[in-house]
């Protein structure tokens, strides 16, 4: 960041700190103690840094007399500019891509230089702000409230340290000399809260990157832990069963052939299903996930899901509930169907003694419910709220392990959010689980219908 000498003026030396200005409150020397506590209480109560200088600049303008207008300008040492991040008395929308040059007009000068500097008359502001680019003079012209220009300025610099990370500019848009050097240690006063504020509000922003950046590490590490672990045996299975297979002093009749490749091709099914679903968490956390929507039969959709995974179990039978017109969704039918596929072999997975699974579908004027339930293990109260966070999987059992990543319900629960639609779970340990989804009715296939 640049750094400028805090120095001070002949008629300055340093800042008033709040004990002084609470001594003189207290001896009635200076009743704006006020007003710079309530500019801390805005500091103190506002997370977000644009709308906490915003509303300390709007407070000071509004109880401060003889402060009419005012501009805050934070410097960005990305590209050496001074950008206006909060204004009071013009319109801020039109002042947002407003970045001066260090040294152009009055609060270029101002950082330039380090020092508060005074602009007693309109003579002085127009000789300042000449170097005001054509398109910076357009902005303000166009964004100042009103139609009466500044009769007179101070500009303070604020500071962390030794940097200088901005400026304040006041404004009385009726009198000349409206601010005199006394009026300097309260709004040293002033700037000093400002440059401490925004100097937390970068150091709270740089903790949430570290915290962010350590979480990544954690789930990265999580994630190869996950996999390793998860990989090892299909893997193990696979090298196993064809290292058997082409064992030449060895030799199998054409049934147990058979078997040994059916296990072999499950297990390559279980290591794809594993990297698609590292894909597709990628693909989502990169914000990459796209949805094509189009009209959607969600009865067929969950047939042929039902299809496919019941060519894979003959413990299980599934039961559809569909009514006959059950309303048609917009929606993406591929993700729809992933989503589908994995409540389903989640309900086979977590019931492995079989039973019955049964889809359900239900609808109201606004959206469609579809709910997946199976008679399995059953999930524990503590767990439920976990279900859908990145590599948490639920128990399945003494004696049973469920093979996956943790990140199908993670990643059923983005789709169905993208959709617009809302995704839980409800269960009782060792009666079986349902899990629900919503789809909202408010595409073009429903204006259709309506219309018919």
């Amino acid at each position: 960041m640049r750094q400028t000498e805090k120095t001070a003026t002949s008629d300055y030396e340093g800042s008033v700190t709040i004990e002084r200005l609470r001594e003189g409150a207290v001896a009635g020397e200076d009743p704006r103690l006020s007003v710079l506590f309530a500019i801390a209480g805005v500091f103190a109560t506002q997370q977000d840094l644009e709308a906490m200088l915003q509303r300390s600049l709007s407070s000071l303008v509004e109880t401060l007399e003889g402060v009419e207008a005012a501009v805050l300008l934070l410097y960005d040492p990305d590209d050496d500019r001074l950008a206006v991040r909060a204004a009071h008395g013009y319109d801020f929308s039109k002042l947002r891509q407003v970045r001066l040059a260090v040294g152009e007009a009055t609060c270029g000068k101002t950082f330039e230089t380090g020092q508060p500097r005074f602009y007693p008359t309109p003579r002085e502001l127009a000789k300042f702000s000449r170097s005001l680019t054509d398109e910076h003079a357009a902005a303000f012209r166009e964004a100042l409230i009103g139609d009466r220009w500044p009769q007179s300025a101070v500009c303070m610099p604020f500071f962390a340290g030794d940097k200088e990370q901005g400026v304040m500019m006041l404004e009385n848009l009726h009198q000349s000399h409206a601010f005199v050097r006394g009026d300097l240690p309260f709004l040293q006063a002033v700037v000093d809260l400002v440059g401490l504020a925004v100097e937390n509000a970068h150091l709270r922003v740089q903790l949430e990157e570290a915290r962010a950046f350590d979480e990544a590490n954690r789930l990265k590490g999580e994630l190869l832990s996950v996999l390793a672990h998860e990989m090892r045996t299909p893997l193990t299975s696979i090298k196993g069963y064809s290292t058997a297979l082409l064992m030449q002093e060895a030799s199998f009749d054409p049934d147990v052939q058979r078997q040994f490749l059916e296990i072999i091709d499950e297990e390559c099914d279980t290591l794809e299903s594993l990297v698609h679903d590292l894909l597709e968490s990628s693909v989502i956390d990169a914000g990459l996930l796209k949805l094509e929507p189009q009209p959607v039969l969600v009865p067929r959709l969950v047939r042929e899901v039902i299809e496919e995974i019941g060519r894979r179990t003959d413990q299980h039978h599934f039961l559809v509930d569909f009514a006959r017109d059950f309303p048609i969704v917009d929606a993406d039918p591929d993700r729809v169907k992933q989503v589908l596929r994995n409540l389903l072999e989640n309900a086979v997975k977590y019931s492995p003694e079989g039973g019955l699974v049964i889809t359900r579908g239900e609808f109201t004027e606004a959206e469609i419910t579809i709910s997946v339930a199976d008679q399995g293990v059953g999930i524990s109260p503590e767990h439920l709220n976990r279900l859908f966070d990145k590599f948490f999987r639920a128990e399945s059992g003494p004696g049973h392990h469920v093979v996956g990543s943790g990140l199908g319900l993670p990643i059923a629960r983005t789709i169905v959010e993208a959709h617009g639609g809302r995704i839980w779970a409800e269960s009782t340990v060792g009666q079986g689980s349902t899990f629900y989804i919503t789809l909202p009715l408010d595409g073009i296939s429903q204006e259709t219908s309506e219309e018919d």
